[in-house]
């Protein structure tokens, strides 16, 4: 083939694709527009707003004000920080420990418990809402961080998530580590949880994000504007008679901003833990 029919050939090619590239930039336009307008709207007045209106405004600094002498901003930024931390790391903690062991260290009766571990995840969670309640209040941990963290610490999705992932664990090198002196913990923590750092990865973005954005279950369960959380928050400055939009979506923005951060720091770790890679 000569270089103009190739020439010709690559030119044909990019002309079919014309249809597929604009089918693209405009899905990606739809998906980045309400993360676009939010920014902008946090710039704008409730009027402004309330008129469509798209482009940056200059009532940044208002908005902010008037956010943070109505709302406790900093304290419900924190609440959800420390929050969302103290669960992740006890669910990354507790889930992996449970699918090293239901795969390492599997027989018939774990694999039956895993089953039921998995018609779990078929339950609601507005079911279990009012047991997890009655046990709450029973055991008076109310109002407390306990109350938030405990119920989310062991969830199904992430110990099967573990598990999953563990079928790529190389036995051989479990068993090395056996003849070399090294106990289960030590196997664990020293060559399990270095080789899985895409799937704790992962895990962690997940983890995060839906403690960071749960809404039912605090609301339930913790009372006060010193325990309220973001999305406490954000609900509360909704419910007024006469809502300033501009101001909500300033804290709408603060609420959003986390995730997207740590979804973007982790989003090459996220892709090759969801794909079961280990290192």
């Amino acid at each position: 083939m000569t270089d103009g029919s190739k020439k010709h050939a690559v030119s044909h090619i990019q002309r079919k694709l014309i249809p597929a590239y604009i089918f693209l930039i405009i899905v990606s336009f739809i998906s980045v527009f309400p993360l676009y307008w939010m920014f902008t709207a946090a710039t704008n007045t409730s009027l402004e707003v309330a008129q469509g209106k798209i482009w940056f405004g200059t009532y940044l600094l208002e908005n902010y004000k008037n956010l943070t002498a109505q709302q406790d901003l900093w304290q419900a930024m924190g609440n959800s920080f420390f929050y969302a931390i103290v669960q992740t790391v006890a669910t990354l903690l507790v889930c992996s420990l449970a699918g090293f062991g239901f795969e390492l260290y599997h027989d018939k009766g774990k694999d039956r418990l895993f089953g039921i571990l998995l018609l779990a995840m078929m339950v609601p969670q507005v079911a279990t809402l009012i047991p997890l309640f009655t046990m709450v209040s029973r055991l008076k941990l109310l109002n407390t961080v306990w109350a938030f963290i405990i119920p989310g610490i062991a969830t199904p999705f992430m110990i099967m998530m573990f598990r999953q992932n563990s079928r790529n664990f190389p036995i051989d090198t479990m068993e090395a580590s056996r003849i070399d002196g090294l106990s289960e913990i030590g196997i664990f923590f020293r060559m399990y949880f270095p080789m899985m750092k895409s799937t704790y990865a992962a895990a962690a973005v997940i983890t995060f994000m839906n403690s960071w954005n749960a809404y039912m279950w605090p609301r339930t369960v913790m009372k006060g504007n010193s325990v309220q959380t973001m999305p406490m928050l954000i609900a509360n400055m909704s419910n007024g008679y006469a809502v300033d939009y501009g101001m909500l979506m300033l804290g709408v923005l603060f609420c959003s901003l986390p995730t997207i951060i740590v979804f973007f720091v982790l989003q090459k770790q996220f892709a090759e833990g969801i794909t079961g890679s280990v290192k």
